[in-house]
């Protein structure tokens, strides 16, 4: 009996070793879960996943096409190394279309910046229907650039558009190589300095109304608040306005392309349409993402020097 019950007993019986083995696991696999949950990669995973697709594939897959001389239909493309890069820094297209680009970015920024926190001081200071100023300063930045491009081509019409005939003149705004870059650079300011707005407005939103009070017991006036306080308050924001304004104008294409088509004569074309004339319309696709590239490094080395200026401007 007591054989019986032993075998029995040592038959029934869980092996240590396997329990063990079967906890070590389920903590390690809970570790696991609790890690990924911990960490937010649960609800990342779909964002990376889209994010590699659409943009992380496609910046390596142009890449590798900028050493190849790849076409639009994608038949008989072989590798060629740095040519297309070689003939790009040899085409006087290319630096064209670049100057055209820095010579938009340098005509835009400076009124896109100053013009936007003159609108955001105005806005601050208002009492009276704060609320219609904000929204008729903003509201023109969520149209679409297309709409934009109607309206503005509509008003600078020579002869009969709005500044023609309130001037009784004939002008040929957009015709005219002296006249259409400025024309374009009018426009995107009227466009998408509500940003700028809106950027600036929040920063001064964020300023201690302490500091302007102790200000004004100590006999400061409103201009010496506004160089004294406002203005040194807002350098972060204006470092980040200058440099998304920058990227943002080095990546010009769509106002110009549909008010100028690049013209007259290409005295407008941007980079970018120069990249989409040699890509789409001369099918030479390889070559046009070997351009693109140096455009890529361009704004990435103007970005790190103005954060660089700014960040030592902070410390001096």
């Amino acid at each position: 009996m007591s054989a019986t019950l032993t075998g029995t007993d040592a038959g029934s019986a869980p092996d240590p070793g396997s329990g063990a083995d079967s906890a070590g696991r389920s903590r390690t696999s809970g570790r696991v879960r609790r890690g990924w949950t911990e960490h937010g990669l649960v609800f990342t995973a779909p964002f990376l996943l889209v994010y590699a697709l659409f943009l992380v594939w496609p910046l390596l897959y142009g890449v590798r096409i900028s050493f190849s001389d790849y076409n639009l239909a994608g038949i008989n493309s072989k590798f060629i190394g740095l040519d297309n890069y070689t003939e790009a820094f040899k085409d006087p297209l290319v630096w064209q279309s670049l100057w055209h680009t820095v010579e938009f970015t340098l005509m835009s920024t400076p009124p896109l910046v100053v013009l936007g926190l003159a609108m955001a001081l105005i806005a601050h200071q208002l009492r009276f229907v704060r609320w219609l100023w904000r929204l008729s300063y903003f509201a023109p930045f969520v149209l679409p650039s297309a709409v934009v491009a109607v309206i503005w081509t509509w008003i600078f019409e020579p002869g009969f558009g709005l500044i023609d005939g309130t001037f009784k003149s004939t002008i040929g705004w957009l015709t005219d190589s002296q006249y259409a870059m400025a024309s374009v650079v009018l426009t995107t300011v009227w466009w998408t300095v509500g940003f700028n707005f809106l950027l600036y407005l929040a920063a001064l939103q964020g300023i201690p109304a302490q500091l302007y009070e102790a200000a004004e017991l100590d006999g400061a006036g409103p201009w010496k608040r506004l160089w004294k306080i406002t203005i040194p308050m807002l350098k972060r924001t204006t470092g980040l306005v200058v440099v998304l304004q920058l990227i943002a104008s080095l990546k010009i294409f769509d106002q110009i392309y549909m008010m100028t088509g690049g013209g007259p004569d290409n005295s407008t074309r941007p980079v970018l349409e120069y990249m989409y004339d040699v890509g789409f319309t001369g099918y030479r696709t390889g070559y046009a993402s070997a351009v693109s590239y140096i455009l890529f490094v361009l704004i990435v080395v103007v970005s790190l020097v103005q954060l660089r200026l700014g960040r030592n401007r902070e410390e001096g």
